[in-house]
């Protein structure tokens, strides 16, 4: 009898070690993924702003930094542009810009991005040769930089509540560009300012 005794509190010294053993590894795979999640939360931190440019430089007048993530946000709108700018254009906006074009709300709500790309507008060698003539036209290089338009009405009172940036190969343009935009989306006042439209 006391033979079993013991071997009974042997074992169950053996299953309190074997526990404790295992509860310890346990909390040091948790340790060692938190880590590992906060160390991959930093690198992301860490890039960020060199792929959003939050960092960048800001226009002057208007103060306005790009937006990080831009092209990312959804389709407002295409255009082309004919004359002297001549290009393609896509017309993104932030969550606010979205659910207010598809509202037709106006005006914009303050936090309101609209962001304007612009390519060349380049025929596709392709279709000239499957059509013997000019047929498709596709997005070539950038072109006459990436524009954006930020809504608040306070901060921007004295151009309609709108900010206007406009960015050269990710540099501000100069102050004399982004004089003449309030005065070319005047001719917008009675849709905010703004000459897109939705198109769903």
């Amino acid at each position: 009898m006391p033979v079993a005794g013991l071997v009974g509190v042997g074992a169950q010294n053996n299953d309190s070690y074997q526990r404790s053993f295992f509860m310890a590894a346990g909390m040091r795979r948790i340790a060692f993924v938190l880590v590992a999640v906060m160390a991959l939360a930093g690198v992301v931190a860490y890039m960020a702003p060199a792929s959003g440019q939050a960092d960048g430089e800001a226009t002057p007048i208007f103060g306005i930094k790009i937006p990080p993530g831009y092209r990312d946000w959804k389709l407002i709108s295409v255009a082309h542009e004919e004359g002297n700018l001549n290009d393609l254009r896509a017309i993104l906006g932030n969550d606010a810009a979205i659910t207010a074009s598809r509202e037709g709300t106006l005006p914009f709500p303050d936090g309101t991005i609209i962001a304007r790309l612009a390519w060349s507008y380049a025929p596709l060698e392709e279709s000239s040769k499957a059509f013997g003539r000019l047929q498709s036209f596709v997005a070539g290089p950038p072109r006459n930089g990436v524009q954006f338009m930020v809504k608040d009405s306070r901060k921007y009172a004295s151009t309609g509540g709108w900010g206007f940036a406009q960015f050269d190969d990710g540099k501000p343009a100069d102050e004399a560009v982004h004089n003449t935009c309030f005065p070319c989306h005047s001719a917008a006042k009675a849709r905010d300012f703004v000459f897109n439209r939705y198109a769903p």
